[in-house]
This record gives C-alpha cells, sequence and structure tokens, in this order.
C-alpha cells in the first residue's frame, strides 16, 4: 500500500525494483501453529498503522509456512514471464499470506496462486531454475550487507545503506525526495 502511494506520488522519477530478503531463510519443520497464531498478533499493529494492507491474525488450519524461498521462486520466476505477471503474484502471495492466511511455502498453494493470477501452468516449471535461487540468495546477502534486518527494507540505487521497518508515507517520501535532490 505504501510503496503505491510513493510510486503514485514520485511518478517516473521512482523506479522500484523488489528484491529479495528472507525471513526464514532455512526451512524449520514442525513450527508451532498456536505459537505461530500468536506472532500473528503483531499483525494487529502494523495494520492499524494506516494507510496499511489488510493483515489478518492467522485464523486457518493451514500450518505457518517453513520458509521464505519458496514464495521468492515464484515472484522471480513471474517477473521472467512479465512486468504483469510479476506485480500480480507479487500482490497474491501478499493476499494469501496476511489476509487468507494461506500457507505459501506449500508447492500446492504456490501453484494454486500462479493459477490464480491466471498464469501458464507449464510455466510454473520456471520457479525451479537453480539461478533463480542463486539471485535470491545473492539479494538476501547484499540486502543483509546494507544493514536489512527485516521487512520491509529499503533502499535506494547506488546507495550502501537500508531503511528497515514499516515507515509513515511522509517520512519515506521525504527520504526519497531528498536523494531525488541530491541527484539534480
Amino acid at each position: 500500500m505504501r510503496v503505491r502511494l510513493l510510486k503514485e506520488e514520485f511518478g517516473d522519477r521512482l523506479t522500484l525494483e523488489w528484491r529479495s530478503f528472507l525471513l526464514r531463510p532455512e526451512p524449520e519443520p514442525g513450527r508451532s501453529l498456536e505459537k505461530f497464531r500468536q506472532y500473528t498478533q503483531s499483525w494487529v499493529r502494523v495494520a492499524a498503522d494506516k494507510p496499511s494492507g489488510n493483515f489478518q491474525t492467522w485464523a486457518s488450519d493451514e500450518g505457518p509456512p517453513s520458509h521464505s524461498i519458496p514464495p521468492h521462486l515464484v515472484a522471480k520466476g513471474a517477473a521472467e514471464i512479465s512486468e504483469e505477471a510479476s506485480h500480480a503474484i507479487h500482490d497474491a502471495l501478499l493476499k494469501a499470506y496476511f489476509t487468507d492466511n494461506r500457507d505459501i511455502s506449500s508447492e500446492a498453494t504456490l501453484r494454486a496462486i500462479w493459477a490464480e493470477c491466471g498464469l501458464d501452468e507449464a510455466e510454473f516449471e520456471r520457479c525451479r531454475n537453480p539461478d533463480l535461487l542463486n539471485r535470491i540468495i545473492e539479494e538476501h546477502n547484499e540486502a543483509i550487507t546494507v544493514g536489512a534486518t527485516g521487512a520491509p527494507a529499503f533502499r535506494m540505487a547506488h546507495h550502501d545503506i537500508a531503511i528497515t521497518g514499516a515507515h509513515p508515507v511522509e517520512t519515506l517520501s521525504r527520504w526519497i525526495q531528498r536523494v531525488l535532490d541530491d541527484k539534480v
């Protein structure tokens, strides 16, 4: 939501590039559903800070996602198809996780999301490309190098520092404007 507002404000002066940051880089089998439900109570605070997306505390019986790599592979695979596919998958993954409480580390769920976005089922196989996994890991490591500690994290091109957190739109807008003014 906030990124969309910033894009509307800055138009063509702001180019967005979604990069990978893995909140859970390694699979963690056997995560407690009840403990995960308690964790998602923190989403209520994020949802209250408007504008925000639609965050629902975990209410489904689907297990918590085991790790972050599967949805990142799907996002990168869709981005290889087109910008429109990339946006559709990105939005669908966020909705599936934060609103619909679906396990986005499950291949069945990811295939369903792919289909819901109207993408060709045969194209899903591109998500298995080892080059995508390598790119995800490289982007994650780069994010850590520039100081990202969580999501969301923002970084301006040619700057070696990231800011992390769901900052108010006004704060992000001032930051972007200062960087753009320095380029002139």
